[in-house]
């Protein structure tokens, strides 16, 4: 037999496994793997709740919403997160939670959860040090609904999601809807369309394959 066969490499592991940090790890080996399709809906605002979803592969949204319809992105989730843990309280769903695209979810009931905080404690300063975070966003989000405009709105998101390019340009790496702006910032799907377009018509924004790309610093003010 061939040398070669008898050093076959190793499997690599699988993708997600080197997202999760080793205490979230550990705790979704406790959980069961269940797949979900783009749009499903994991979590109800408003509903009881008793499990915690720890994202393998894909991409989450939890949002608000009104009687209208009309929603808020409240944030985004991806392999090596987890939403949920908000109802460890036993209180209600705070927010929904919907599937961006296919996604994997390792979950994790309450009663388990609460077993590994007290067992892990490097789990629980990790959870302790992400309902801080999460306190502290819901505080500058609601500063910047009541306090900033929509175009300082959608500056600031833009500056924050851009990355540099080799070209000297910007790129939103997510190819986002207009809808998906408005939700996240808190305005009409009409309001966005009409300053993207400003922005692009001003040379200040191009769109490129899909991508959002910032051709040159945005203006303070619109």
């Amino acid at each position: 037999m061939p040398s070669s066969a008898l050093r076959r490499p190793a499997p690599n592991p699988p993708a997600h496994l080197t997202l999760l940090t080793p205490a979230v790890d550990r705790l979704a080996a406790l959980g069961t793997q269940r797949r979900y399709r783009k749009n499903t809906v994991l979590i109800e605002e408003g509903d009881s709740g008793d499990s915690i979803y720890i994202v393998l592969s894909g991409q989450l949204r939890a949002y608000v919403s009104d009687s209208r319809g009309r929603e808020i992105t409240l944030g985004l989730h991806g392999p090596g997160e987890y939403v949920g843990e908000m109802s460890l309280d036993g209180g209600l769903r705070s927010a929904s939670v919907q599937a961006v695209e296919p996604t994997v979810c390792a979950v994790v009931t309450r009663e388990t959860v609460m077993r590994h905080i007290a067992d892990d404690p490097d789990f629980t300063q990790a959870l302790i040090q992400r309902l801080i975070r999460r306190a502290r966003l819901a505080t500058e989000s609601a500063r910047s609904i009541a306090l900033l405009d929509v175009y300082s709105r959608l500056r600031a998101m833009l500056e924050r999601r851009a990355q540099p390019q080799g070209d000297g340009t910007r790129q939103i790496a997510e190819r986002l809807t207009h809808q998906a702006i408005a939700s996240e910032i808190g305005c009409s799907r009409e309001m966005v369309s009409r300053l993207l377009k400003d922005l692009e018509e001003g040379g200040y924004l191009a769109v490129i394959d899909r991508h959002l790309v910032l051709m040159r610093d945005l203006p303070a003010r619109w």
